[in-house]
């Protein structure tokens, strides 16, 4: 098996590939090139050599190939000329459409769901990531010709879309998705309930949750980084952080906040994996505070940011009740003088919109500022009588809160303390 491990990376590092993008002009005001890019990205963040992109107007998709006759043609021309051994297509492909374009092609054929997914199968560390894209996979094979089940043992890598054992053309046990599916979902299930714990628990404690979130490579991971100190993947790389990343900060007048790095969406993310990761992005919805991570120097920064709120409310993050947000524009040291004076005004106007440089940190302090704020708008003055003989309880709201005032009278204590609603809530909790 190793050695198939290793023949199976070279063969995935050192494949040639085409991107070909069926614009079916859906994508708004997305930008064809920026699209391109993204695609191209995201198959270098595999180490897929990719030695052209295209772009193809389809007007009306071919249930057959996706792309007209001609446009199949002068695909399969450009795949001989630099002899790819993979199309990588910038959209779904029904399983006839995939078996069909490999004949005509003479290539491999892959879609962005499981280019997507084969991505997340070789980044995923930890034990629940695996799980859950191992589901995601089998979910999006469940429809196809399954080439291999060699991966249902496998401890790292990716999930053989792009060689290896899996070459040979075969018919899945039906049963036997069915039955690994079931058990993927009873462990990720149980892997839920233990996660649910330990938010209940982070509740009870004094501490707020602020959650990063963000479209692929927006730089959240770096800002992360800058935040906390912490040495976190962060590369120009399309997908760096998938497993959720948690680590003590502090803020301007708050002792201590967790801060949580999430994994970066993506426009038609796999709905697949929106459900797959549910229990990832869970953070995300018992978050005390959102900071969507913009990269603002990107072409479609807007597109990007739509696409972000869009799985946010999939998941519940937005409407009444959810947590309150701020923007964090970041990148703007890639944006000419007279661009950053644009947005810097644009930001001006509006009270949840930050400019940073999570790389320089430029902007950085604003952003911590502009955090505390948030975390404690609805902080307002209580009074609170103890047992003189709870130095805990007491220590807690001079750790947590602004204590105003503070007197002894025989066995109590009277404190007036400044306190959030949040933290109102979790000194009520303690011990409960």
């Amino acid at each position: 098996m190793s050695g198939f491990r290793r023949e199976e990376d070279e063969f995935r590092r050192g494949a040639k590939a085409v991107v070909a993008y069926p614009d079916m002009g859906k994508g708004g005001d997305r930008d064809v090139e920026a699209r391109l890019d993204e695609a191209a990205g995201l198959a270098e963040a595999i180490g897929i050599d990719v030695v052209d992109r295209i772009a193809y107007r389809v007007r009306q998709p071919r249930p057959a190939t996706l792309f007209g006759a001609g446009q199949v043609e002068a695909l399969a021309t450009v795949a001989r000329a630099h002899e790819a051994e993979l199309v990588v297509v910038d959209g779904a492909v029904t399983p006839v459409q995939q078996r069909n374009l490999e004949e005509e092609l003479k290539t491999k054929v892959i879609d962005r769901t499981g280019l997507i997914l084969e991505i997340f199968g070789e980044r995923a560390a930890t034990a629940e990531g695996r799980l859950q894209v191992e589901l995601a996979h089998l979910d999006y094979q469940a429809g196809r010709l399954v080439r291999s089940w060699t991966h249902l043992e496998r401890q790292r890598g990716g999930f053989g879309f792009l060689g290896g054992p899996g070459e040979t053309q075969i018919e899945a046990d039906r049963r036997m998705i069915r039955d690994r599916m079931a058990k993927l979902r009873r462990e990720l299930e149980q892997v839920s309930r233990t996660r649910g714990l330990h938010r209940e628990r982070r509740r009870r404690a004094p501490w707020p949750v602020v959650g990063l979130v963000g479209y692929t490579n927006a730089g959240k991971s770096t800002l992360f980084n800058r935040l906390t100190g912490a040495g976190v993947m962060a590369e120009d790389l399309l997908f760096a952080t998938l497993d959720p990343t948690m680590r003590q900060i502090t803020l301007p007048g708050l002792d201590k906040a967790i801060l949580s790095d999430t994994v970066g969406f993506v426009s038609d993310l796999p709905t697949q994996l929106v459900a797959a990761f549910r229990a990832t992005l869970e953070e995300v919805t018992s978050a005390d505070l959102i900071v969507h991570v913009r990269d603002i120097a990107h072409p479609d920064s807007d597109a990007q940011a739509t696409d972000v709120e869009q799985v946010l409310a999939e998941i519940g993050v937005s409407g009444d009740g959810a947590a309150p947000r701020i923007e964090a524009w970041n990148k703007v040291d890639l944006l000419d003088p007279e661009t950053q004076a644009a947005l810097a005004a644009e930001a001006a106007r509006r009270d949840d919109v930050v400019l940073i440089s999570a790389q320089t940190g430029e902007g950085v302090e604003a952003l911590r500022r502009m955090m505390s704020t948030r975390l404690t708008a609805t902080a307002r003055v209580r009074h609170i009588d103890l047992p003189i003989a709870d130095g805990a309880a007491a220590a807690w709201l001079h750790a947590h809160g602004e204590v105003l005032t503070q007197d002894a009278d025989g066995e109590t204590i009277h404190l007036d303390v400044r306190l959030s609603e949040t933290d109102w809530a979790r000194f009520q909790s303690r011990g409960a």
